[in-house]
């Protein structure tokens, strides 16, 4: 399979994971390795809840510290939300969804989302794994990824 193949198939596979990268690169060395991007595949086509729920924390703790603050929600929440023209102040609806994500999900009260908090959120209500925006792939476009590479197999002989 050629490169510009190979990149097709991906991009129909991660077409929707903006923190792509960021979730694969586990040593944060600023590239993905094969070791990397074959674990964050087998996560992304066949990985269990569990697997999913730490990913997808990882993806929202964006500098890494363990937990997702109140302004690493906003900022995510932010960037997914389309803003309507009518609005004055459209950061105020995105802090009471901020606001209203923590009463859900902070189970501790602690006023920022620890894992364990996360997690409890998740297996009770499990729409709540992508809440602050999608990273994972969708089914239809994982069926299509899986339908392309598992199609011929002979089409990896010329990698």
């Amino acid at each position: 399979m050629n490169r510009k193949k190979l990149q097709k198939l991906t991009d129909t596979l991660t077409k929707n994971c903006k923190h792509l990268f960021r979730g694969f690169d586990k040593d944060n060395d600023g590239c993905v390795n094969v070791s990397e991007w074959v674990h964050g595949l087998s996560l992304f086509l066949r990985g269990s809840l569990e697997e999913k729920m730490k990913y997808c924390f990882e993806v929202f703790d964006l500098n890494g510290d363990g937990f997702i603050s109140k302004e690493e929600m906003f900022h995510m929440l932010k960037n997914s939300l389309l803003k309507q023209p009518s609005e004055e102040d459209p950061d105020e609806g995105i802090k009471d969804l901020v606001e209203i994500t923590l009463k859900k999900m902070d189970h501790d009260h602690d006023g920022k989302l620890s894992f364990a908090d996360y997690e409890l959120a998740v297996r009770e209500e499990t729409l709540l794994l992508e809440a602050f925006g999608p990273c994972l792939p969708d089914p239809k476009s994982q069926m299509e990824f899986e339908a392309q590479v598992f199609k011929d197999p002979n089409e990896f002989n010329d990698m």
